[in-house]
């Protein structure tokens, strides 16, 4: 697995947090993309999320994570859509070809990495998902997996 270090330019995006099991959470980007769609406003990037607790340590229905899309324009929060500004971070990342529920060993290898490069974590790790599973069987999912990271 290959593991790189680059610098994310800062963006703003559409959120809604979600508590409950991960696998809940995908419902809420059609709501998210309805939002910014009537808003008229400019999607700039694929999906994401940020995945808070570990699911083999915290109860499913306690799982706490961000879903949401990068955009532009002005826009204010409305109903259960956030705006959240990411500030320029510099990101260990890799890239993850199957299903999303096996994502677990690509974490292990970005962390194991970063321990053992120096690196401090700076923040929650993002899954970005590079192609849509309506479109693509789900073992050629491609998932981006990052961690803010600084140097020790």
């Amino acid at each position: 697995m290959e593991i790189k270090l680059k610098k994310n330019e800062s963006f703003q995006a559409a959120i809604i947090k979600h508590v409950g099991p991960y696998s809940d959470a995908g419902r809420l980007y059609n709501e998210i993309a309805k939002w910014i769609t009537q808003k008229q406003l400019c999607i700039t990037g694929p999906p994401f999320g940020w995945f808070y607790d570990n699911p083999e340590e915290v109860p499913a229905q306690k799982l706490r994570s961000e879903v949401g899309f990068p955009f532009e324009a002005e826009a204010k929060p409305e109903g259960r859509i956030e705006i959240k500004k990411i500030p320029v971070q510099e990101v260990l990342y890799t890239t993850h070809r199957g299903p999303y529920r096996e994502v677990g060993p690509a974490y292990s290898a970005l962390f194991q990495y970063a321990r053992k490069h120096g690196y401090v974590l700076k923040g929650c790790p993002i899954e970005i998902y590079l192609n849509d599973p309506a479109t693509v069987p789900e073992n050629e999912l491609l998932t981006e997996i990052q961690l803010p990271v600084k140097k020790k």
